[in-house]
């Protein structure tokens, strides 16, 4: 049978399209972009209705490109960028056209309220919320409470990012338990909303959208959303789940205590497990595995890739136009320069890559990102390889905090745009003494886990143990000894150097 599975990867900046067989071959991808705003500070804000503009685009480009029939299109699913807060009327309209994002941090005063009548340990402890509470929808939900009385006595549900467009395609509002996990109020061990979080925030149950798994079918696209796709009715449309969850099928983490790390825009490690263990410390952030009875178990670096594009934007401007005149990738050409106009160390040059903040491993929300040792005989070569370099030490600190309390193998799968580049695989083997693996996911870790979700769903796939077929190793990168035992001094220093910015940053504070 002809059967092709359609997945929607609908990140921060824009919803990538891949189609695959039913073997779980990649055939395609198309992505199209749409905008964040910004109305203050600390407000960042998405519309829906671009998402549902950007599947529509990259599905009927993804038809046109591939030629691959509609008919042919058997089932289709979406992962989504997590902590939504979509408000919706008893009539399914939209009552905002830009709705808060997962890293809208509006809800200080929200949240503050809600933790003199509940103990943060205790919430932690249910929910897994291991991220600054006011990103988590429970508390943006809250701020619509104070600040849009009317519009939330209007609210019929608030959904999450994919359940948002699963609602455009099939008219059904439901979700999973991956995203559901993300709102504040679900409990891990229950897998439930939990009846005394919501009695202390003061918001009804009926809010919050009922939940299936994430393989359960969530219905056919509606002949309207089938026009609008260049699709058919008989397309399946299978529930998805919030991102990091999708990313955690798709990197193979399927059995208990296999781990991954993502080298994105963001970076984190993240470990698969049925067993709930959180650290209160270090407060590692936990969703709901789309594996039933599994977590997804993680700790951050929030700047990484977005760290190495600010060098990009701020000092490769020759870089740029030369990667545009020769047909090559800007980031290969900073790569390559760095090799070979630096060296170990980058010259003394250490930089901090926390120009989005401290993660919760910090415990320092307000840290930012510094350059350290800087040299009138520094060059840019030596800036990139400390940009690198200084990445690679915050994600070492991120696989000690996380494994603090674990043991763990010697080895680790590595997807994501940083994991490309073999120069760069070496700096982090060599950092982190530990042994990566590059398989033929790369970068579509996310879309082939929401692929599986809808092939499951739909009887493509007998079960989630067929991920493993489709995942093959390509690379292994092994730390070398004189490497590891240079990086270790170092590593020393970048714990100097970081809590040298944790004190910096309390004491602004205070000024």
């Amino acid at each position: 049978m002809n059967r092709k599975i359609l997945a929607y990867d609908l990140g921060t900046s824009g919803n990538k399209a891949t189609l695959f067989d039913s073997d779980g071959h990649c055939i395609e991808s198309v992505f199209v972009e749409y905008p964040t705003f910004y109305p203050q500070v600390g407000w960042y804000e998405q519309s829906p209705e671009d998402w549902f503009r950007a599947v529509v685009e990259s599905t009927r480009k993804l038809l046109d490109l591939t030629k691959v029939s509609a008919q042919d299109i058997s089932c289709l699913a979406l992962s989504g960028h997590s902590l939504g807060c979509v408000p919706l009327d008893r009539n399914g309209r939209l009552l905002r056209s830009q709705t808060p994002i997962w890293s809208d941090v509006r809800a200080h005063e929200e949240s503050s309220r809600f933790f003199q009548n509940v103990d943060p340990a205790i919430w932690y402890q249910k929910t897994g919320g291991g991220f600054s509470p006011e990103h988590y929808t429970i508390f943006k939900m809250l701020w619509y409470q104070k600040n849009e009385p009317e519009m939330l006595a209007q609210t019929q549900k608030i959904i999450g990012t994919k359940d948002y467009i699963n609602y455009r395609l099939t008219d059904r509002i439901v979700t999973d338990p991956g995203y559901a996990s993300g709102c504040g109020v679900w409990n891990l061990r229950n897998w439930d909303y939990d009846a005394e979080l919501l009695q202390e925030s003061g918001l009804s149950r009926d809010l919050f959208p009922d939940v299936i798994p994430s393989t359960g079918i969530v219905g056919n696209l509606t002949l309207q959303a089938a026009k609008e796709l260049g699709l058919t009715e008989k397309t399946v449309v299978v529930c998805g789940s919030v991102d990091n969850s999708c990313m955690a099928l798709g990197a193979g983490n399927t059995k208990r205590g296999r781990y991954y790390a993502s080298l994105g825009s963001s970076s984190w490690i993240a470990l698969s497990s049925d067993q709930l263990e959180l650290d209160p410390q270090t407060k590692p952030y936990v969703f709901a595995h789309v594996i039933p009875g599994f977590y997804t178990i993680a700790l951050a670096l929030f700047s990484s890739g977005t760290t190495f594009r600010w060098v990009k934007e701020t000092m490769c401007r020759d870089l740029i136009e030369q990667g545009s005149r020769e047909n090559r990738n800007v980031y290969e050409l900073m790569i390559d320069e760095a090799e070979k106009g630096s060296s170990f160390g980058a010259n003394g040059l250490m930089m901090n890559p926390n120009f989005a903040g401290g993660a919760s491993q910090d415990g320092c929300p307000e840290m930012r990102g510094a350059f350290f040792n800087l040299d009138l005989s520094h060059q840019r070569a030596d800036v990139i390889r400390s940009v690198m370099e200084g990445i690679a030490l915050g994600m070492r600190n991120v696989l000690e905090s996380l494994f603090k309390q674990q043991s763990h193998e010697n080895r680790m799968t590595v997807v994501g745009g940083g994991a490309l580049s073999p120069f760069w695989r070496q700096i982090y083997a060599d950092t982190m003494k530990i042994s990566l693996v590059k398989n033929n996911i790369d970068m579509n870790a996310a879309a082939l886990g929401t692929a599986a979700l809808a092939a499951i769903g739909t009887g493509i796939w007998p079960s989630f143990d067929f991920v493993d077929q489709v995942i093959q190793n390509q690379e292994e990168t092994n730390p070398q000894n004189k490497n590891a035992d240079f990086y270790d001094k170092l590593y020393v220093k970048y714990l100097l150097i970081r809590d040298l910015m944790i004190q910096y940053a309390n004491q602004t504070k205070t000024l």
